[in-house]
C-alpha cells in the first residue's frame, strides 16, 4: 500500500490558501496514483477545512480567507465526487440551513453553509426570508436530521422559536436536532426556545453539526 500522506498534506494546503485550479489538479493527481477517494476526502479536504475553522475561530484568519478556501473546497469536492460515488462513499449525513423570516441576511449562513459542507455534510439551503412551512416541507422530504436556522437582527430572532414550534406541532421534533445561530443569539436564548445547540461561529457551527452525526 502506498503512502499518499504528503499528498493529503499538500491537498490541504492548497484548501487553505485557496488555490481552486491547483488543488483540482492535486486532487485527481492523488486518484491517479491510486489514492483511496474516501482518505482524499478525510485526510486532505476536511482536514485542512478543519485546520482553517480552527484559525477562523482564533481570528488568525478571517471571513475572506474562509471564502476563498471553501470555494477551493467545492472545486476539488466536484473534482473528487465521481470517484466517491464510484467507491459507494455517501455523505455523513443531510442537514438544512436556512435565514428566517423577516430576515434576508446571507453572508453568514453562506459561510455556516460551506463549513458544513467542509465536513463531507450535504447541505440543502433554503435561502432568507424563510418560513415555518417551507422548513416543515424540507424536513419531510430532504431527510435531512439537522435544522440549522439563522436570525442577524435582535427583531427576527423570535421567527427562530416559531420555526421549532412548528416542527413540534408537525410531529417532526423527534426527527431533527435544531441549531440556532447569528449576532444577536445567545446560549441563554437557545435554551429559552429549545434549540439543540448554539453557535458563536460558523467553524463550530461545522463542527457542532458533525458530531450529531458521528457520535
Amino acid at each position: 500500500m502506498s503512502d499518499f500522506s504528503a499528498q493529503f498534506e499538500e491537498i490541504s494546503s492548497l484548501l487553505q490558501k485557496g488555490k481552486s485550479k491547483d488543488i483540482v489538479l492535486a486532487v485527481q493527481k492523488a486518484l491517479d496514483d491510486g489514492a483511496p477517494a474516501q482518505e482524499i476526502l478525510d485526510k486532505g479536504l476536511i482536514a485542512g477545512m478543519g485546520i482553517i475553522g480552527g484559525k477562523f475561530k482564533r481570528n488568525e484568519v478571517f471571513v475572506p480567507e474562509v471564502l476563498v478556501a471553501a470555494r477551493a473546497m467545492n472545486h476539488a469536492s466536484a473534482a473528487l465526487k465521481p470517484a466517491l460515488q464510484q467507491a459507494g462513499v455517501e455523505p455523513v449525513g443531510k442537514a438544512i440551513i436556512c435565514t428566517v423570516k423577516g430576515d434576508l441576511h446571507d453572508i453568514g449562513k453562506n459561510l455556516v453553509k460551506m463549513m458544513i459542507e467542509g465536513n463531507g455534510i450535504e447541505v440543502e439551503d433554503l435561502g432568507v426570508d424563510c418560513n415555518e412551512e417551507k422548513v416543515i416541507d424540507a424536513i419531510k422530504n430532504s431527510g435531512a436530521t439537522v435544522v440549522c436556522l439563522s436570525a442577524l437582527l435582535t427583531t427576527t430572532m423570535m421567527a427562530q422559536k416559531d420555526v421549532i414550534d412548528a416542527i413540534k406541532n408537525a410531529g417532526l421534533r423527534d426527527r431533527v436536532k435544531i441549531m440556532v445561530g447569528g449576532a444577536p443569539v445567545t446560549q441563554s436564548f437557545a435554551d429559552e426556545i429549545g434549540a439543540d445547540a448554539y453557535t458563536p461561529d460558523a467553524a463550530s457551527a461545522a463542527e457542532v453539526c458533525r458530531q450529531f452525526y458521528v457520535a
